[in-house]
């Protein structure tokens, strides 16, 4: 795909943002047709009309769908957004049977790490700590994980021995045979001293060449029908089996999946790697919500709680199986409830506990630590025996991050009596999947005293306690009523807005959903200055991209590799801060080159697994005032064809600009350019044939640019 040429991309990049002062942005809203249609400039202060409920779709979902204005107008956008706040309600026939291809997002996260272990369950499986599963599947997968990690560690102290006598890495005769020989050396100089498993130099080392044979052996098991060739790959030994998956080449991949039921495949790609079944498919469950889920509202509460109470993927082995249950148990269920249960919740999560280092934490003058120091006095110098100490993070996180903010007026000892209020809140073997524990022997005795508050020793019922005095706090209303603001008015909503949410935050006992409906009946909320003000984050970017288009998804990779790709990986956020909402966070012309890139990569089917029918489309009934520009169309030139595909994608808002810019860039591209008025019925067949083909191809192109554009780019 042909890359932008600079004036284009300065002219859509001129159409998002300009600069502003040197730490921030200044966001442009663009002409809008349907508003001039609507109202001159000074006759309204609020939206009024379809333009009204494509503001309510681009805030409360991840994008509009060609159909969801007809749908919304036909019941009314005030009892669309009421069925939006009660879920439960909603038919989601549609996404249940896209979920059923995730069966592992169903288990606990025992279960999970049972069936997909991590290296520290395979490790103490081989120690004799844990025993061996006893069914043949999921044992093969423990025997191949087995191997690999022996394969590692061979390598590992093999480069070990290397270095200590300066033998540079892969020229000894061991580290030749680990790396891969040459192709003149023979079969019995290429084979090292065997391992207790009994394998060659070649299948010891992931990284060496495959034995021709194999190739065959592929082709055979590949070749079988579905549910024969998982049990072709559960009987083999953990040696074929790893020299099986590194032979694999992309397409022999793509066919061994080709025909699996959900759970075959997970036990497959258990097989070549357990642990990134869990991973993987927790994203692409979290995109499938995001893109097809009818309770659009509770999916974008549930990102913004998410990202509130952010926790990163990577921080251990264990964390992307406590995620799971962490989402689908602990955020979703409660992301329009009381905003207290959702504080208490994530207090009780094995995921924030062990993400914030709560877990470890131990008062100073606890019977554990009583212990600890003993035995440092016992065994001086073994650092093993040091005692554990009162770990602070997540008492600074929850008062800055998920209640008070960093302007909340605490202190750093209102930080201190927190942590110590909050030891003995721990996981029950972690590594096992355990759920929360609390532990009386780590708990620091005594009482504290937090923002004025005497908190008397109770045990864990301290922790509920000033967790209830968190949430009732007005500075966590205020703290939590701009956050709202920010994610679904304006980079700097109104203070009076702000003060009304937090007033019905605090009349509500922190009710998220009044909250929300006191945003929504807000002037603020329908002012025209907040009409496509903000610009949306990669990831509702893409999602809104994929609702918009139709496009049909069998592969939800390419899609979780894009939103990484332009800043935002999913769960990806190192920081407990989360990722900013504000539109300056994702304004560069780098960022939006690569927006573009994928709008028109998208556009042109060029994503596997991924397809968009342009044509189609064309039954699908426009929104708003622009369906009026289309209608009667012959598609009988490049200009009819950008107005159609304007009206399903952007609902006819684009500026002149950004029109001339697209339809400049596609008849260049283009070889043959229908500029004539005349209808492609009018013409003989073998023209019409070159008309339509050329027409495709600009649909496709006129798409992709329109996706990419600073219209589309908005919410």
């Amino acid at each position: 795909m042909e890359r932008l040429n600079r004036a284009f991309t300065a002219v859509f990049c001129l159409g998002l943002c300009f600069p502003g002062s040197a730490e921030t942005l200044s966001i442009n809203p663009p002409p809008s047709p349907i508003r001039a249609n609507l109202r001159s400039a000074n006759s309204f202060s609020q939206l009024h009309g379809d333009e009204r409920i494509l503001h309510a779709l681009n805030r409360f979902t991840f994008g509009s769908r060609p159909e969801d204005v007809e749908a919304v107008r036909s019941i009314g956008l005030d009892k669309w957004f009421e069925r939006q706040l009660h879920p439960a309600s909603l038919d989601q026939k549609d996404l249940d049977a896209r979920l059923a291809q995730f069966p592992a997002m169903q288990q606990t996260p025992q279960e999970l790490l049972l069936h997909f272990p991590s290296n520290a369950v395979i490790n103490q499986t081989q120690a004799g700590k844990l025993p061996m599963p006893a069914p043949a599947a999921l044992r093969a997968v423990y025997e191949a994980q087995m191997f690999r990690l022996q394969i590692k560690k061979q390598q590992q102290a093999q480069k070990k021995a290397d270095e200590q006598k300066g033998i540079p890495v892969g020229s000894s005769q061991a580290g030749n045979a680990m790396n891969g020989a040459s192709s003149n050396e023979s079969t019995g100089e290429r084979r090292i001293q065997q391992d207790a498993v009994g394998m060659s130099a070649a299948a010891m080392n992931p990284a060496a060449p495959v034995p021709p044979v194999e190739d065959s052996v592929v082709l055979r098991v590949v070749g079988l029908p579905p549910q024969q060739r998982v049990a072709q790959l559960n009987s083999m030994k953990a040696a074929d089996l790893n020299g099986f998956f590194q032979a694999l080449k992309g397409p022999q991949r793509k066919a061994l999946l080709s025909g699996l039921d959900a759970a075959s495949k997970e036990q497959v790609i258990a097989l070549e790697n357990p642990q990134r079944v869990v991973p993987e498919e927790l994203i692409a469950e979290r995109l499938t919500r995001d893109i097809y889920s009818s309770a659009q509202l509770q999916e974008v509460m549930t990102d913004f709680w998410l990202n509130h109470f952010n926790v990163f993927l990577h921080k251990n082995e264990e964390t992307p199986y406590d995620l799971v249950a962490y989402e689908r148990d602990t955020i979703r269920p409660r992301a329009l409830g009381k905003f207290e249960d959702l504080l208490v919740a994530t207090a009780h999560s094995p995921a924030m506990l062990l993400y914030l280092d709560n877990a470890a934490s131990m008062g100073p003058d606890s019977p554990a630590a009583e212990r600890s120091k003993q035995a440092a006095e016992r065994h001086p110098g073994n650092v093993k025996k040091a005692p554990e100490g009162l770990n602070e993070n997540y008492a600074r996180e929850l008062m800055e991050l998920h209640t008070l903010s960093v302007k909340g007026g605490y202190t750093q000892k209102d930080v201190t009596q927190v942590a110590r209020i909050f030891t003995g809140w721990t996981v029950d073997h972690p590594q096992l999947g355990g759920g929360f524990k609390f532990d009386a022997n780590r708990h620091e005795p005594g009482d504290k005293k937090v923002l004025g508050k005497k908190i008397k020793e109770n045990g864990e019922m301290e922790g509920q306690e000033l967790l209830h005095l968190l949430a009732t706090r007005p500075a966590t209303a205020q703290f939590l009523a701009r956050k709202l603001a920010v994610r679904f008015v304006s980079d700097d909503p109104p203070q009076s807005l702000v003060d009304r949410m937090a007033k019905s935050y605090l009349a509500s006992d922190g009710d998220i959903a009044v909250v929300l409906k006191t945003l929504f009946h807000s002037p603020e909320f329908w002012a025209p200055s907040a009409y496509r003000s903000k610009v949306k984050t990669p990831l509702e970017f893409v999602a809104s991209a994929i609702r918009s288009s139709n496009a049909t998804v069998s592969d939800l990779q390419p899609l979780a590799n894009a939103v990484r790709d332009m800043g935002m990986p999913v769960y990806g956020s190192m920081p407990p801060t989360g990722y900013n909402w504000q539109s300056a966070t994702w304004i560069s012309t780098g960022a939006l080159v690569n927006r573009m890139n994928f709008a028109l990569t998208l556009a042109t089917n060029g994503l596997p697994g991924i397809t968009v029918n342009w044509a189609s489309a064309q039954d699908a009934k426009p929104s708003g005032a622009a369906s009026e520009a289309s209608a009667g169309s012959d598609l009988s030139s490049f200009e009819q064809e950008e107005s159609r595909l304007e009206a399903l994608l952007v609902a006819g808002e684009v500026s002149s600009s950004t029109r001339s810019a697209v339809l400049q860039q596609v008849s260049k591209a283009m070889p043959l350019s229908p500029a004539s008025t005349q209808s492609v019925t009018a013409v003989k067949p073998a023209s019409r044939n070159q008309q339509v083909t050329s027409l495709n191809k600009a649909d496709q192109q006129m798409a992709g640019l329109l996706l990419g554009s600073p219209e589309f780019q908005r919410r």
